[in-house]
């Protein structure tokens, strides 16, 4: 397998057209808005001081990003497994991040981009309350770049397909983590359902 390079990229694929190129707007406009406050889900991408790259998954109630603007976004942090990743790079690495935004049974998908940096301010925490608790942090985006996918991408996986695959058909995730590390005690999927629900 060879390796292609930036001059075989330009051989293979066309240059976009005009209108891509236009596309990506530098604020959030009414329908990026409106889309923000339709998504429960997006992933969030961040880089590292040592150019390593991380995307985490973030979901919340429809609309649990808040549009504070058209250049800022706030984004509460919800209880996850402690490991501060992409946080750790918003404040010790390039603090660029990227969100790209899903809203179910519409293919087309929002990616925003930006600078990123943490707040834990009491005021902003209380008003950000879900689930019956407020987040640990915040995460506010100053925001430079705003456009939409087209819709290819989930049509070809067909991911709002009402054909979904069985949990059944995996174990666990603490039975796969104790297989991978021998660490903790296996527990079944309803267990594990039935704990994220005191964890939201």
């Amino acid at each position: 397998m060879t390796d292609l390079s930036a001059e075989d990229l330009v051989a293979i694929y066309a240059k976009p057209t005009p209108r891509v190129i236009a596309k990506a707007r530098p604020a959030i406009d009414a329908h990026a808005r409106k889309f923000i406050e339709m998504s429960p889900f997006c992933v969030l991408a961040t880089s590292g001081a040592d150019g390593s790259v991380d995307a985490s998954p973030r979901g919340g109630g429809i609309g649990f990003v808040h549009v504070a603007g058209p250049n800022q976004l706030l984004m509460p942090d919800r209880s996850g497994n402690n490991r501060i990743d992409s946080f750790r790079n918003v404040v010790e690495g390039s603090g660029f991040v990227q969100l790209l935004f899903f809203v179910p049974g519409i293919d087309e998908t929002l990616r925003v981009g930006g600078r990123g940096t943490l707040s834990a301010d009491p005021d902003l925490l209380a008003a950000m309350v879900e689930f019956g608790k407020p987040p640990r942090a915040a995460l506010n985006v100053a925001v430079s770049e705003v456009y939409f996918h087209c819709g290819k991408a989930l049509m070809r996986s067909k991911l709002w397909s009402s054909e979904k695959v069985q949990r059944s058909v995996m174990p666990s995730i603490i039975e796969v983590i104790h297989d991978q590390t021998g660490l903790g005690e296996p527990e079944s999927q309803e267990i594990v359902e039935e704990r994220y629900k005191t964890q939201l």
